[in-house]
């Protein structure tokens, strides 16, 4: 049967991880693969794991994690902040995998029409600990509890003065764009990032929630009609549903994540057709 499958948070730098992703293969010679971030550090492994996926799927579609914008010292690209996601971008388009920049695509197999809409928010801080008020109050607690993200090291904003900045501007292109979509077609919104905060609720630390997404995406399900979220980041691969709304967290994660489950590792998500069984 053709499906609409996800997966994310790759993290092809570790060799177990590599070795899975060499394995994925599709269900039928249709399938489509949505891929919401977290491939790799690197340029170079993000354009091989993609265009290995991109030769075995019908169509892949990319949206960025917080990874891929890193500027890492062992990257021979030292591309920082919106020239990083620009020249991502043009490595997507020569492979032919669909990215947030470009037209939205139209699933027409199982459980469609609905438009496939590949997002790129970031997060404001905006998911802070109860009693906390601001950024800063939110970042001194999370120094103070040694729970920081490599992002405040490695993701440049430039040419923005700060990630929040940019998170901003990404959110005002991204509601121009859905706001413009083909209307009275339902949608699946692929984001690195949880739209809502409840899935971060179960971090074990939740301090970390603040690199997690924002607040002003919080009703983007509703809003622009959304059969299924499909997202990352948090590492907690799990199916929740949110005013109705089934969200999928479809993450691969680290080795030391996913060694001690049952479940074998790097399992594609069907997202489309419904995977529930018919009552």
């Amino acid at each position: 049967m053709t499906s609409l499958l996800a997966i994310s948070d790759l993290h092809i730098g570790y060799q177990e991880n590599r070795s899975i992703v060499e394995g994925l293969r599709p269900t039928s010679a249709s399938d489509w693969l949505l891929v919401a971030g977290d491939v790799s550090e690197k340029v170079s492994d993000v354009e091989w794991a993609l265009g290995l996926l991109a030769e075995r799927f019908e169509k892949v579609v990319w949206a960025p994690g917080n990874h891929e914008l890193w500027t890492h010292p062992s990257d021979p690209v030292q591309l920082r902040g919106e020239e990083r996601y620009r020249h991502l971008i043009e490595v997507c388009r020569n492979l032919g995998v669909t990215t947030p920049e470009d037209p939205y695509l139209t699933w027409t197999g199982p459980g469609g029409p609905v438009t496939v809409a590949p997002l790129f928010v970031l997060y404001d801080y905006t998911f802070r600990m109860p009693g906390v008020d601001t950024k800063e109050e939110a970042l001194a607690l999370a120094y103070d509890k040694g729970v920081v993200c490599t992002d405040e090291m490695l993701l440049h904003p430039d040419p923005y003065p700060t990630r929040d900045a940019w998170c901003d501007a990404r959110i005002a292109e991204t509601e121009r764009r859905l706001e413009a979509r083909p209307p009275g077609v339902p949608t699946v919104l692929v984001n690195h990032y949880p739209l809502v905060r409840e899935p971060t609720l179960i971090l074990y630390h939740p301090e970390f929630a603040i690199w997690c997404g924002t607040e002003r995406t919080a009703d983007w399900h509703l809003r622009f009609d959304a059969a299924t979220v499909v997202y990352g980041h948090l590492h907690i691969p799990r199916t929740t549903w949110h005013d109705g709304v089934r969200f999928e967290e479809v993450s691969l994660g680290y080795p030391r994540e996913w060694r001690p489950r049952p479940t074998a590792p790097g399992q594609l998500r069907r997202v489309l057709p419904d995977p529930r069984p018919v009552a």
